[in-house]
């Protein structure tokens, strides 16, 4: 075995980034940048007001208020904008540029005004200047990085793109994942199930998962437990996809042929054993351009791995400059046994107590067990070591959300 930060570490170094294509920025949430965004235009775009109230020019008002001054037009979002007339007020709505000559927005609750008509404004507070004025460039000035290569758009960064008038944007391409399972137990979801045989489990979560990585997922047909099928249909699976991931058979039973189906493709495996819990049987490696990941067939495990290396996997594919999953600190809610020589992932609830993250451990941690997974948040990260782990010890904690 070789340990879960040497696996990673050689998982991940040189990972290439997919070719660059345009999106129309309505299709653009979880798409990766492929260059840097520079903005073409200031944000905001010119000075505006902050508040409903009145524009005014600060030096205007001298010592001993209050002061009052006569309306002289009317600045909205969208229109003309009247120039400011020296001591006046100008009525202003949020949003709307002020006047030239203007540099400070009284509050309209802090005026008064007989009604909309009145001919005058009268005020008690000494505004000063830039008083609810929103600068020019004050966010963003022209010229500047708005957006990194290498960031994943979220909704507030698609609106900063949009705000910018960018109509499309340039992403990498999504990574092409085709799905492989293994076994003489599987049938389909829906099929019939005859004496001994399993429901197919692993390819709609697994889907699930790589799709929130932002990849285009195939599902391949299950493959029977024979080697020479096994080698056609990775042979196969290989062509045309950026990944290949494979679950089940990757041990070293009488049945499990895909590592040496893997091997007799092309495929160049460098490691398939890591000190991790559960998920140690592991199969990973490359055939040209493609990676290939080969999962251990319990859904928990396969679950764990692909988490752990299929996700940072498909977001560096795609250059994201943040491929690794979010961890969140945690304390562990009770005390619990751990593995001296593997880092061990637990399936856990996650709640807020006393202003801190508290996670609590599921009763059945077993491989198999469906209903540990379905009812978890995400993953303890338990660190390798002697003796047991005490109730309220730091821990990481990984949401299936953040993965």
């Amino acid at each position: 075995m070789i340990s879960l930060h040497e696996a990673r570490a050689l998982w991940l170094t040189g990972v290439p980034t997919l070719a660059t294509e345009r999106v129309a920025i309505g299709d653009a949430a979880g798409r990766v940048l492929a260059a840097d965004l520079i903005a073409d235009r200031a944000l905001p775009p010119f000075d505006y007001s902050a508040m409903d109230g009145y524009a005014i020019a600060s030096a205007d008002c001298a010592e001993g208020g209050p002061w009052t001054f006569p309306v002289a037009g009317v600045s909205r979002a969208g229109g003309a904008t009247p120039r400011h007339v020296p001591e006046t007020v100008c009525r202003i709505l949020t949003g709307a540029p002020i006047p030239a000559g203007a540099d400070a927005v009284v509050m309209q609750e802090h005026v008064t005004r007989a009604d909309d008509t009145a001919t005058t404004a009268t005020f008690a507070l000494r505004p000063r200047a830039g008083q609810h004025v929103r600068k020019a460039g004050e966010d963003l000035a022209v010229g500047a990085v708005a957006l990194h290569a290498g960031t994943r758009m979220r909704p507030g960064a698609i609106a900063l793109a949009a705000m910018l008038g960018r109509a499309e944007l340039a992403v990498a391409r999504r990574p092409n994942v085709t799905l492989l399972c293994t076994g003489d137990e599987l049938v389909a979801p829906g099929e019939p199930a005859p004496p001994g045989s399993i429901a197919e489990s692993n390819s709609a979560p697994l889907a699930a998962l790589a799709r929130q990585a932002g990849a285009v997922i195939r599902v391949a047909p299950i493959v029977r437990d024979d080697e020479e099928a096994t080698l056609r249909a990775v042979a196969g699976a290989l062509d045309g996809c950026d990944v290949l991931v494979t679950v089940g058979g990757v041990s070293v039973g009488d049945h499990d042929h895909v590592r040496p189906a893997l091997e007799r493709a092309g495929v160049t495996l460098d490691f398939w054993k890591v000190a991790i819990k559960p998920g140690k049987p592991i199969a990973v490696g490359r055939r040209g351009p493609a990676y290939v990941l080969g999962l251990p067939g319990n859904p928990a495990s396969a679950l764990v791995t692909f988490v752990v290396f299929g996700m940072p996997l498909l977001r560096s594919l795609q250059g994201d400059v943040k491929p690794a999953p979010l961890l969140l600190p945690a304390r562990l809610a009770e005390s619990r046994r751990r593995s001296p020589d593997r880092v061990e992932f637990v399936r856990a609830t996650l709640a807020a107590e006393d202003g801190a993250l508290v996670a609590s451990a599921h009763g059945n941690q077993a491989s198999g067990a469906a209903t540990s997974l379905a009812n978890s948040d995400g993953l303890v990260v338990v660190p390798a070591g002697e003796g047991p782990i005490a109730a309220g010890t730091a821990v990481d904690f990984l949401r299936w959300s953040d993965a």
